[in-house]
């Protein structure tokens, strides 16, 4: 029996929102820290997505929660540009160690 606040379109703007990243259903799905099979159940509409979900794709990836719960306004809030956010999620991938590294190499960038 389907929940009735079961929004399949919620689901299909979650696969969309991957697809503009260009990420694959693994790697969006670590950044969110979700299994892989969990999202995949999500992009084909066979689990909810719920409001916590839509809150951690939102901050995890700039998404604009309007647009993700109805459709309306942009995908992406506009403080961010889409390679940022392309960035933000990869550099959410790494472990902690390459994080640093990452933070290191930046600030010699900076000196120079």
């Amino acid at each position: 029996m389907e929940h009735k606040f079961f929004n399949k379109e919620i689901n299909q703007r979650v696969k969309e929102l991957r697809k503009n990243l260009n990420m694959t259903q693994v790697s969006f799905s670590r950044v969110i820290a979700l299994s892989s099979g969990y999202l995949a159940g999500i992009e084909t509409e066979k689990r909810r997505v719920n409001n916590r979900l839509i809150k951690l794709i939102c901050s995890s990836f700039n998404a604009n929660e309007q647009w993700l719960r109805a459709g309306t306004g942009n995908m992406f809030l506009e403080s961010e540009d889409e390679s940022f956010i392309k960035l933000k999620g990869l550099f959410k991938e790494l472990e902690p160690r390459y994080q640093d590294y990452i933070f290191k190499e930046i600030g010699l960038l900076l000196k120079m």
